[in-house]
């Protein structure tokens, strides 16, 4: 596996990309890259010394602006393809500077004569999030979609809480052994991590029925303090975005209503 996938982590440190934005190089004579990261100059010249002149073609698991801005420079440098999808409505994080040579689609195969990528459709953090699967390794690159260190933030109205969920379980199907994540190591136990995650998504929507129920109806502020009430305040601007994405599943549900910015039990 390390011969064959490298990891690159863009200096671009924070809040939301921990310690950075990972790349990864996969093959040695053919090298595709994928989330070639945001528009550093450093960075991408760091992936262009690691290519070594082999680089191929650069994939992008979505086009927030952590992951995808580094893709056009690095096209133009080496005249290579770049692939992935687009939005399908509007995103506050978007790179707009991200236009593909061609859509990727679920069930796609990208092959060389070292690797063979599974392209899979996984919605939820973005709806043009894809992981790439590598299959004869059991690795699959998760992008957003699954981070190591921290749950993901789900962001409407481009972020969806359902199809979030939906893609978890959508996984399963894959023989697995380990993640490549967007952010932070090499995870193993994948079928482990994709319950312990869709439990820790319920319990919170557990939470936040609960709450409406015991305080009554409520602003998304007020909800915002009892259901985190175990997240830093710092946190909160961040925590903000998944609980509207979970009051918004929950309204689709019909066991929660919204009129006049106030939540409330149907």
């Amino acid at each position: 596996m390390a011969s064959l996938l490298k990891k690159i982590t863009a200096p671009n440190g924070g809040v939301f990309t921990g310690k950075g934005t990972n790349t990864y190089l996969i093959g040695k004579d053919e090298i595709t890259v994928v989330d070639p990261g945001p528009n550093i100059p450093e960075h991408i010249e760091n992936i262009i010394n690691h290519g070594n002149g082999r680089i191929k073609q650069i994939l992008v698991t979505h086009t927030h602006t952590d992951h995808s801005p580094a893709a056009l420079p690095l096209s133009k440098e080496l005249e290579i393809p770049m692939y992935g999808r687009l939005v399908d409505g509007k995103s506050d994080w978007e790179d707009e500077t991200f236009k593909p040579h061609k859509i990727l689609n679920h069930g796609d195969i990208i092959e060389s004569q070292e690797y063979s990528i599974e392209v899979i459709h996984t919605p939820g953090h973005a709806s043009n999030h894809l992981c790439f699967y590598l299959k004869k390794q059991k690795c699959l690159l998760t992008g957003d979609h699954i981070m190591d260190g921290s749950t993901v933030v789900i962001a409407p109205p481009d972020g969806n809480m359902r199809d979030y969920l939906n893609s978890l379980q959508l996984l399963k199907q894959y023989d697995i052994d380990c993640f490549a994540p967007g952010h932070g190591n090499f995870m193993d136990n994948p079928n482990k991590t994709i319950d312990s995650i869709t439990r820790h998504r319920l319990a919170r929507e557990a939470k936040v029925l609960r709450n409406i129920k015991n305080h009554g109806s409520q602003k998304i502020d007020d909800l915002l303090k009892h259901v985190y009430s175990d997240v830093n305040e710092v946190l909160f601007p961040i925590a903000k975005m998944s609980l509207l994405a979970h009051l918004e599943k929950l309204i689709e549900d019909r066991v929660v209503v919204f009129e006049n910015e106030i939540y409330s039990l149907s």
